[in-house]
């Protein structure tokens, strides 16, 4: 850590600089004695991604930044915030610390976080930044999380781990057993330390191997942010034996698109073409896989097993994109034109044999305008394009 990049000078260049080219910047070379170039860089760009990710560190003074992968492959904020309203205690520890926006968010739920990191250069920034923050109840320790625990008598309400999805010798891994630290080997003796268990898992990982290679998972949450899933949410508590509750939010600037189900209510559904509005739920449910869930709960009809579109007479609020259903053709690229205005359309593909990319070079429809063109398959195997308009909704309550 370079104290010389939190001198006065030096902090004020790098907000001067937020919106610099910072090719043109590094040219230059630094000004400044004690602080080269390449830290400035640094600074500059980790500030920069902390403005909308990192609100609190980006308002804050003297915030010291590490290496941009740290700012990278952090939680936002909004993320670290929905973590923390799901536990609630005296204590817990997060065994993976990394640069602290959890623990940030969980230490205004608990009385005492213990904040473990086994980059000692990344404990230390962790560590001057939270006392920026006027962050009192957090203790930092600096290596493994995992001997942390093995080396103390604490217990705690809580365990709080991010594996990393990097592997030194496999590369990115699909596995929490292939992730660092491994959590499925080490899970008995995590539950010796704790009852709860809060894991966070990249969006990447398959829901149901992630089950299997657990034990006791009592709720999964995916969260998404503006229809991109972001993490994949694992709590587990010790003994339990209830039906796994699936919880979904999907946070659209000041709204919250929320559907819950249960891990085995999937069964089987009814099929039925295309009534008078269409929808599409959002990225964190078709990433839960609540297909006939969502049409049980919301009285809605599937309009195939693996077409994941919704069809209804009438319009619902529903988690998810909503249309008014304009027209329904059998799929021959030169009939859809006819019904297009300006030869414009938003395309989107959905159990279909072709992209999107292989359908706008045949068709030569330009992308925009107001019109939607979903290309599905029905249950009887037949193509077909659906011609939509956005439909308006009521907003789903927060």
């Amino acid at each position: 850590m370079n104290l010389a990049i939190l001198d006065t000078e030096v902090q004020l260049f790098i907000k001067q600089n937020l919106n610099s080219d910072i090719t043109k910047l590094i040219l230059k070379g630094s000004t400044f004695k004690n602080v080269s170039v390449q830290e400035l860089a640094n600074q500059i760009i980790a500030n920069k991604k902390s403005e909308k990710k990192l609100p609190s560190w980006f308002s804050s003074k003297n915030i010291y930044y590490p290496l941009k992968i740290s700012i990278e492959q952090t939680s936002s904020e909004i993320t670290a915030n929905y973590k923390a309203s799901l536990i609630n205690g005296k204590s817990m520890i997060d065994i993976t610390g990394g640069f602290g926006v959890d623990c940030y968010a969980f230490s205004k739920h608990f009385k005492e976080v213990t904040h473990c990191e086994i980059n000692s250069d990344l404990s230390t920034i962790v560590s001057h930044n939270y006392k920026q923050l006027k962050i009192k109840n957090i203790e930092t320790f600096s290596g493994n999380g995992l001997d942390y625990l093995k080396k103390s008598d604490k217990s705690f309400d809580c365990i709080y781990v991010d594996p990393s999805r990097r592997n030194e010798t496999k590369g990115k891994v699909f596995l929490l057993k292939d992730c660092l630290p491994n959590v499925p080997e080490n899970i008995d003796f995590l539950f010796t330390k704790t009852t709860q268990i809060l894991i966070k898992n990249s969006p990447i990982l398959d829901i149901t191997s992630t089950i299997n290679e657990l034990k006791y998972v009592k709720e999964i949450h995916i969260v998404a942010i503006n229809n991109e899933v972001k993490e994949l949410i694992f709590l587990l508590e010790k003994n339990t034996k209830k039906e796994i509750d699936i919880n979904t939010i999907n946070i659209v600037k000041n709204t919250k698109q929320t559907f819950n189900f249960k891990y085995k209510q999937e069964a089987n559904t009814i099929y039925t073409d295309t009534d008078k509005y269409l929808y599409e739920p959002n990225a964190a449910i078709l990433k839960a896989g609540g297909f006939v869930a969502i049409a049980n709960q919301l009285n809605v009809f599937k309009i195939a097993q693996h077409s994941h579109l919704y069809t209804s007479k009438e319009l619902i609020d529903f988690p998810g994109r909503c249309f008014k259903v304009e027209h329904v053709l059998n799929y021959d690229k030169k009939k859809i034109k006819q019904f297009l205005t300006n030869n414009k359309a938003n395309i989107t593909t959905r159990n279909f044999p072709k992209t999107v990319a292989q359908i706008r070079k045949e068709t030569k429809i330009k992308e925009g305008g107001n019109q939607y063109l979903f290309f599905t398959t029905y249950s009887s195997n037949k193509l077909v394009v659906i011609i939509c308009t956005k439909a308006i909704k009521i907003e789903i309550n927060s």
